[in-house]
């Protein structure tokens, strides 16, 4: 190792925001001094920097119907786990860092045999959702259930991501992971919410220690820019006020029926924007509302944010959520729920957090912004303390006060 620390990072894949995070952390590692290598499961590796792509298509298929039918996932995938812990002893690193464990590509059983049995330095768990302490589901706040907090049984998510079509295994599923994770003795926890630090202490982790690192984004690319060339791309008018959203995927939790009531109540001179819609949502829109279909490019994403009026999310549960914190880099108020996590990132500088999400609850707030006449450099400065840097430098502190 020519006497330099060594992390591995796992992940499902390398883009989307838990993607970004570790790439974030990875570049933060090595010009720390750190060797460091990170591990996906699917889609195309980073092109800048030490990155493995241990799936295949065939084993991601056989896993998604494994779960489809009877309910596991995670038990899948066998191969490919196996064949990246040939790469983990390999590699012998000092800390492996883990993201997100569901999306078709791990197995669970062989991966934390290994932890558990043979590794011999620190792991630290980056809890981006719930998953890891229920007995099926990410997001559980819209169905209501507290099943997780003593014992999971009768999901009412089944049919939700990861979708089982068939089997409900969310007692079995609760129970596997509860005696995998909690033999884990050299685990550090990490969450990007005090929102999430509480619903992790209520689970089976009850007891473990809990660090709180925010997520961060990268401010040479998130801040206002006066870019009008994306709104003749995406036929954007230009002479109405524009109401934002954004989303990897528009699902229910995300509140996409929120926006098309509020469509229904808008004055003319508001357009709504939606970034990350799929083609047959787009189809389906009212003409105040403007469909755009996912983009990679965050400058674009930059100008969108920068051109919005107000940026809305009506998600009903987020463990964080980097698009309101790149929005109000951008300048720009925001309007969120008080529903989960993202409350925490608004203040009276930056935004409004309603209480109760009907239609009348946003056109109030829409109009109580507007009033302020915000000051985009006052609401950017609010971002500062998100910074990548700052944010990724804290990540690695936590590495070198466990491990060395």
């Amino acid at each position: 190792m020519n006497g330099k620390k060594k992390l591995v990072q796992i992940n499902t894949v390398c883009n989307t925001s838990t993607g970004r995070i570790m790439g974030a952390i990875q570049r933060e590692a090595v010009s720390r001094g750190y060797e460091a290598v990170s591990y996906v499961g699917r889609r195309k590796p980073f092109a800048d920097m030490a990155c493995v792509k241990f799936g295949n298509p065939l084993s991601f298929w056989l896993h998604v119907a494994l779960t489809t039918f009877l309910d596991r996932q995670g038990y899948g995938s066998f191969l490919p786990t196996r064949k990246l812990i040939r790469e983990l002893r390999k590699e012998n690193p000092d800390i492996i860092h883990l993201h997100n464990l569901h999306g078709y590509y791990l197995n669970l059983p062989v991966l934390f045999r290994y932890l558990t049995e043979e590794f011999k330095g620190e792991v630290f768990w980056t809890f981006h959702d719930c998953w890891p302490f229920t007995g099926h589901c990410p997001y559980f706040t819209m169905a209501d259930c507290h099943k997780w907090k003593t014992g999971c049984s009768h999901c009412p998510n089944k049919k939700k991501y990861p979708v089982s079509l068939m089997a409900d295994m969310s007692r079995k599923n609760y129970e596997d992971k509860k005696n995998m994770f909690s033999a884990l003795a050299n685990l550090n926890i990490i969450v990007p919410s005090e929102w999430m630090k509480g619903l992790v202490q209520e689970s089976f982790f009850r007891g473990k220690k809990v660090n709180v690192v925010s997520n961060g984004i990268d401010l040479s690319v998130f801040a206002y820019r006066k870019d009008r060339s994306v709104l003749e791309k995406y036929k954007i008018p230009d002479n109405k006020k524009i109401l934002l959203g954004v989303a990897v995927i528009w699902d229910e939790r995300k509140g996409l029926k929120d926006f098309v009531k509020l469509s229904e109540k808008l004055p003319d001179e508001y357009q709504i924007v939606l970034v990350g819609l799929s083609g047959k949502q787009i189809k389906k829109l009212p003409n105040n509302i403007t469909g755009i279909m996912r983009t990679e490019s965050q400058g674009e994403l930059a100008a969108l944010y920068s051109r919005a009026d107000i940026f809305i999310n009506p998600s009903l549960e987020e463990s964080f959520s980097l698009v309101t914190v790149e929005a109000f880099a951008c300048g720009t108020f925001v309007i969120v729920l008080d529903t989960s996590a993202v409350k925490e990132l608004v203040n009276e500088q930056n935004g409004i957090v309603l209480k109760s999400h009907e239609t009348e609850d946003y056109l109030q707030a829409i109009k109580l912004l507007e009033e302020k006449a915000p000051d985009r450099s006052t609401v950017s400065e609010c971002a500062k303390k998100y910074d990548n840097h700052v944010v990724m430098a804290q990540m690695v502190d936590l590495y070198e006060d466990a491990a060395f």
